[in-house]
């Protein structure tokens, strides 16, 4: 089992959302989250005063798969989440953790039949 984090676009998650339903991934969390990496923020208007806004609006998806789901979901992440061709600074990152172990709180189910 792996716990596979995913930093997107805003913009990306209904078709995220959409593509993951298509290849059998159907339980996922989704937050918000703010940050920067490459990006340094962006330059802002509001009530006509310019400021410089360093931390940048993405949202988290947290996605636990059983081994056999791993690759596929992290291409379909990857395929989905890319603006363009050939992708662009801010689109986001993928983390892959190792998970010990999962329980179903409903019923206490364990293991990968929890996921």
């Amino acid at each position: 089992m792996k716990m596979i984090f995913a930093i997107i676009q805003p913009a990306k998650l209904s078709a995220l959302q959409e593509a993951l339903r298509r290849i059998g991934v159907t339980r996922l969390t989704v937050g918000d989250a703010v940050g920067f990496a490459r990006q340094r923020g962006q330059d802002e208007t509001y009530r006509g005063a310019e400021y410089k806004t360093n931390l940048l609006r993405k949202v988290m998806l947290e996605i636990a798969v059983n081994d056999d789901f791993v690759e596929k979901t992290i291409e379909c992440l990857q395929q989905v989440g890319r603006t363009g061709v050939e992708g662009s600074i801010g689109d986001g990152k993928i983390f892959v953790v190792p998970m010990e172990q999962a329980i179903q709180i409903s019923d206490g189910r364990d293991g990968p039949g929890a996921i």
